[in-house]
C-alpha cells in the first residue's frame, strides 16, 4: 500500500500495530492491550485526517496509484458478461478509451470509459488515459449502437484530459469532443455517468453528458487541472493547492453548484482501501439511477436531459 504525504501519520500507526502483532505471535508476551490502544489511535487518526481533506488532497487521492480504474469497475460489476468492442470504423482502435456490453443482473448496459495504466508499460499502452479523436468516435459509435437496440449507456470518467498532441488536433480532436456532446444530449436511451478519478477538461466532458451524473467522494471534475491552472495564473506549479481551492472542483462543490446529481460515498481512506465495497456502491448507484429513467419515453428522456443542462449556471438577462 502506498501512502500520500498527508497519510504518513496513519502509516506510522499501522506499522506500529503490525510490529505489535508480530511481537505477540513470536513471544509469550501479552500485547493485546497495547494493540487495542494503537488501534484506537489509528481509528482516531483516520477519522481526523479524512474528515477535513483539502481540495488538493482529494485531487491526490483521485490519482492514487492503487485506486481502481475503469476496467476494474467493469470486470467487478459485470463479471464474465463483459464483451469489449473495438475501433471507430474510421482510423484505429484507441486503447485509452474502452467500451463494450455488460450485464448487471439481467439488465444489459453499454459501458464506455477512459482507461489508465497501472505501471509504466500499461500507461504507455493506454496513453495515460488520454484519448485521441478516434477514441471519442469509438465512444459515439458504441452509444449509437446502444441507442439502436435500446440499451442504456454507462460512461465512466477518469482522465487527465484529451490527448493534446499535434496529430490529435490534425485529426479533429475538438470536433470529435463537440460532436459527442451534441449527440449525447439527444441520445434516446438513458445515460448514467460516474466520475471515478480525474474528470479533466473536455476530455472528460466528451463522454460526460448524462441524465444522472455521479461522482465518487474523492474525485474531481473541472475545466482544467490545478497544476495547469497554477501555471497559467501564477506562471508556476507551486500554487496548485490555491488553484484547487479556487476551482471548486471537488464532488461537494460540484453538487452544491448543481453540476452533478449525486455523490457516491467512498470507504474511509479512499476507494483503494476497500475495492470490493466501492465496486458494490457504484453498481448499486448505477442500478438505482437506471430505475429512475427506464420507464421514460425517448422524447421525455431527451427533453428532461436538455432542460437539466439548460438550467446550469447563473446568468442575468
Amino acid at each position: 500500500m502506498e501512502y500520500l504525504e498527508f497519510e504518513l501519520p496513519i502509516k506510522e500507526l499501522e506499522d506500529q500495530l503490525q510490529k505489535c502483532k508480530i511481537i505477540g505471535e513470536e513471544s509469550d508476551v501479552d500485547v493485546s492491550e497495547t494493540c487495542t490502544q494503537i488501534e484506537k489511535k489509528l481509528l482516531a487518526a483516520k477519522k481526523d485526517i479524512y474528515k477535513k481533506l483539502t481540495p488538493w488532497q482529494r485531487v491526490q487521492l483521485s490519482r492514487h496509484p492503487d485506486r481502481p480504474y475503469t476496467l476494474d469497475y467493469i470486470r467487478a460489476i459485470c463479471g464474465d458478461s463483459f464483451l469489449e468492442l473495438h475501433g471507430d470504423r474510421s482510423f484505429k482502435d484507441d486503447k485509452a478509451m474502452i467500451g463494450g456490453l455488460g450485464k448487471i443482473g439481467d439488465q444489459s448496459f453499454m459501458f464506455i470509459g477512459q482507461q489508465k495504466g497501472f505501471n509504466t508499460k500499461t500507461r504507455q499502452y493506454r496513453n495515460f488515459g488520454m484519448a485521441n479523436p478516434e477514441g471519442y468516435r469509438k465512444a459515439l459509435r458504441l452509444m449509437k449502437s446502444a441507442e439502436k437496440f435500446g440499451i442504456p449507456v454507462v460512461t465512466i470518467l477518469d482522465t487527465p484530459g484529451a490527448y493534446p498532441g499535434l496529430e490529435a488536433e490534425e485529426r479533429g480532436q475538438g470536433e470529435a469532443i463537440a460532436r459527442n456532446i451534441l449527440e449525447m444530449t439527444r441520445l434516446k436511451v438513458p445515460i448514467i455517468t460516474v466520475v471515478i478519478g480525474e474528470g479533466a477538461s473536455g476530455g472528460a466532458l466528451g463522454i460526460g453528458v448524462g441524465d444522472k451524473v455521479m461522482m465518487l467522494e474523492n474525485t474531481w471534475y473541472s475545466v482544467i487541472s490545478p497544476e495547469s491552472c497554477s501555471s497559467i495564473l501564477w506562471r508556476s506549479w507551486e500554487f496548485k493547492e490555491q488553484a484547487a481551492e479556487a476551482l471548486k472542483l471537488t464532488a461537494s462543490d460540484m453538487k452544491k453548484l448543481k453540476l452533478v446529481d449525486e455523490i457516491i460515498k467512498e470507504p474511509s481512506g479512499g476507494a483503494h482501501r476497500d475495492r470490493e465495497k466501492t465496486f458494490k456502491l457504484v453498481s448499486n448507484a448505477i442500478v438505482k439511477s437506471f430505475e429512475e429513467f427506464k420507464n421514460l419515453s425517448p422524447e421525455d428522456l431527451v427533453t428532461q436531459r436538455m432542460d437539466k443542462y439548460a438550467q446550469m449556471g447563473v446568468f442575468k438577462g
